[in-house]
């Protein structure tokens, strides 16, 4: 059987003859010498044509040769072909014994029969009993012709042949073994590699119906961009894009920036960013045209071998064109509502604020009545603009090298009245000046809004501080406060639009949820960022992070 898993070269086209030819091309290098010497006897050594022993050794090998073609060996059991080398000795002993003393050298022919006993896989004990006395019978004969006039030179040399031939089998017996334990070890591995070929193939198989499945599209790339793995979405991605699968993140595509209409350059595009070695998250990209032009959310992990080194990426595509169009929609109808309450509102406070130029003429109790209509009037205009600032996909940073510290002294200022009326008390440790490369009147909008915050959630009263911080290249300002705090879960939900955490609502603290969504937007546009620290009951921690000088560094 191991013979068979890996046959090679003449193995390979001995293995598909039948067992006829098998036989007779065993028997055919004898075969062939014999054949030589039968043409070459009447020219160099006529003399043999007289001697029968010659004659019948010659006539014997080829009726060997004949019935190795002629006998159906198939059909025969226990491998009765092993006769043929056993008469083969008797072949050999009549040529050597009757071309004696011209041709003495003939008993070398031995060595094939004895080659093929020791290569056919019998029993060990017999193709050595075999291999010794074959080859002693073909030397015994000429031994008995010097009887009784022997020398030690005579027994020596018959003995020694058949001992020389005994090595030869026992040399090809040892190499058998190790062939055969060789191929042995050979089809245990072959067997364990199919086996893991066929799980291997079974994992890729499951690995690509679960890819399939997913309703993101998938793909995984060498670092060179050829795809590795990819599923459904993410060719019919790839189809939407006209993309060329020849040429991974090149040639022309239909992918287009936030406008809809701008080809991304090919080094923009989510696999060549991924292959360049970068990670991202959420970049959206449009793919196609016309009506069937989809929005993108793309993001990219880098894959990193074990020896640290890039190998390639996996780029993840989401379809969010519904989202990014409800967004929109949202966006618009937020817009348009608040334009249309800026008009009314703006006559309703204007009207108001004539009337009340001439108080003293007023009675005191519709006095009292208009001015709450002007101050609830105008706390719905202030949500309206927010609103509008929120709904805004626009909103415009013009920054320049600005002193923080005034600012923070008019955002004090304004907030002493209403620090006052809550019994706040608010204090500013800012080093003046403090210069940072910032749009003074978008950063003034957000720090009223966080010390907005921070009085209007201290309802008990407490303390409100200022501070700062800065570096070579950012600037910090963080607002404090003792108040009601926010819980953990609620800080990394507190800068989305209109979420209010469930403690402010308990407390019936007036708002929309609207500040903090639009201080980060207004941070954001200037390349920095904003976090939060708080506890429940702890008070909370704002702190805004802005480029120190110049245009704003990637962040």
């Amino acid at each position: 059987m191991a013979e068979r898993l890996f046959p090679r070269g003449p193995a390979r086209y001995f293995q598909r003859l039948g067992p006829r030819s098998q036989v007779a091309l065993c028997q055919l290098p004898l075969t062939l010498i014999v054949a030589a010497l039968a043409i070459a006897t009447p020219f160099a050594w006529p003399t043999l044509l007289h001697s029968p022993l010659f004659l019948a050794g010659i006539l014997l090998s080829g009726v060997l040769f004949l019935g190795c073609l002629m006998v159906p060996w198939e059909r025969l059991a226990h491998r009765p072909y092993l006769l043929i080398p056993i008469l083969d000795f008797v072949a050999i002993g009549l040529l050597r014994n009757g071309a004696a003393p011209l041709l003495p050298g003939l008993a070398v022919l031995a060595v094939f029969p004895v080659i093929w006993l020791s290569a056919s896989g019998m029993l060990a004990r017999s193709s050595l009993v075999l291999s010794f006395f074959g080859p002693m019978l073909i030397m015994v004969p000429s031994l008995a012709g010097r009887f009784p006039n022997l020398t030690p030179s005579d027994i020596t040399t018959t003995l020694l042949f058949p001992l020389m031939m005994l090595s030869v089998s026992l040399a090809i017996r040892f190499a058998s073994v190790h062939v055969r334990l060789q191929q042995r070890e050979l089809a245990q591995k072959d067997k364990a590699l199919r086996k893991l070929l066929r799980e291997s193939r079974e994992r890729e198989k499951l690995l690509q119906t679960v890819l399939d499945a997913t309703d993101v599209g998938i793909a995984a790339v060498d670092s060179s961009g050829h795809f590795l793995v990819s599923n459904d979405r993410q060719r019919n991605f790839r189809r939407a894009t006209g993309a060329d699968d020849a040429v991974p993140g090149q040639g022309h595509q239909l992918i287009f920036g936030q406008d809809r209409r701008t080809l991304l350059p090919p080094e923009k595009r989510p696999i060549s960013r991924a292959i360049a070695g970068e990670s991202f998250a959420d970049y959206l990209v449009w793919a196609g045209e016309g009506t069937e032009q989809r929005a993108v959310s793309t993001a990219a992990r880098p894959l990193v071998g074990e020896d640290g080194q890039f190998t390639g990426a996996v780029v993840v595509y989401s379809d969010v064109t519904g989202w990014v169009e409800a967004l929109a929609a949202n966006q618009e109808l937020v817009s348009n509502v608040t334009h249309e309450f800026k008009t009314p509102l703006n006559s309703v406070i204007g009207n108001v604020d004539l009337v009340l130029d001439d108080v003293a003429a007023l009675p005191p109790q519709v006095a009292q009545r208009l001015l709450v209509v002007q101050r609830n009037a105008e706390r719905l205009l202030a949500l309206v603009a927010d609103l509008s600032a929120s709904a805004s996909a626009a909103l415009n940073v013009h920054p320049k090298r600005t002193d923080l510290a005034s600012l923070v002294e008019t955002s004090i200022g304004s907030a002493q009245a209403q620090a006052e009326h809550a019994n706040i008390r608010l204090t500013a440790d800012v080093p003046s000046p403090l210069w940072a490369y910032a749009d003074p009147l978008r950063i003034g909008q957000a720090l009223d809004n966080l010390v907005s915050n921070a009085i209007k959630y201290s309802p008990d009263g407490g303390k409100v501080s200022i501070s700062a911080r800065s570096t070579d290249d950012w600037v910090q300002l963080s607002v404090s406060d003792t108040g009601m705090g926010i819980s953990s879960e609620d800080t990394t939900r507190v800068f989305k639009r209109f979420f209010r955490t469930e403690s402010a609502k308990g407390a019936a603290i007036a708002g929309a949820g609207l500040g903090l969504s639009i201080t980060k937007m207004i941070v954001e546009r200037h390349g920095g960022h904003i976090s939060c620290v708080s506890g429940q009951g702890q008070g909370s921690t704002f702190t805004l992070t802005l480029p120190a000088e110049g245009p704003p560094p990637s962040f």
